[in-house]
């Protein structure tokens, strides 16, 4: 896959990041310096703010230290997409003692992520639907464990804007595909979180008081 996007910058920190983020998400990526000539092919270049008037071209991106490299790739990957904003992000949930998560947005894999915890679960949900603008939102969580399954649901609920639409999924027949796909303890939560996020599920009735 020939690069779309480039890193124009001479910072060392900020390489670093993006360089780990871009390779983390196995996105290519062509690396200039701010005075370089950018090909015609590039359709975005991430730089920082200081070395942005060293830059010509038509989608600048300007990392910023207190939104990470995550977000700006973010960014860098719906302006090839030629995308202000996604029609649809879904986001699977596969709830347990190791929580696999997966965002789709369009129907393409976006992100995965093992978090570690109920808490850590909640905040990664929140903060991917603020950084990933859509006209549909879904957050799909799996029934394997009831118990997570009730919690998440709950506080989702209470947290989320009632435009947010909450589904449970049905896990069966996900085990076996993971097993056939990886032995990793968290690989296979967010390859799990994959198939939930794919699979249609049945409708959580949103209620404004969280009764239940």
């Amino acid at each position: 896959m020939k690069a779309k996007i480039a890193l124009a910058t001479v910072s060392g920190k900020t390489y670093y990041e993006l360089v780990k983020e871009l390779k983390g998400r196995r996105l290519p990526f062509l690396s200039l310096t701010p005075k370089d000539k950018i090909p015609l092919y590039i359709k975005t270049v991430i730089t920082t703010k200081e070395e942005r008037d060293l830059i010509s071209h038509p989608n600048v991106l300007i990392f910023n230290d207190e939104t990470g490299a995550e977000a700006v790739v973010d960014e860098a990957i719906r302006v090839i997409q030629g995308k202000p904003s996604y029609e649809k992000v879904v986001i699977g949930v596969d709830p347990g003692k190791t929580f696999g998560l997966a965002v789709l947005a369009d129907g393409r894999v976006l992100e995965t992520v093992a978090c570690s915890s109920l808490e850590e679960t909640m905040n990664t949900i929140l903060k991917t639907l603020e950084k990933t603008p859509a006209a549909a939102s879904i957050v799909k969580i799996g029934d394997g464990t009831p118990a997570f399954t009730k919690k998440l649901l709950h506080l989702l609920n209470k947290a989320l804007p009632r435009e947010i639409i909450l589904e449970t999924v049905s896990e069966a027949g996900t085990s076996h595909f993971v097993r056939e796909t990886t032995h990793q303890r968290g690989s296979r939560d967010v390859m799990s979180a994959i198939k939930i996020a794919e699979r249609k599920g049945e409708t959580f009735p949103r209620r404004q008081n969280d009764e239940t």
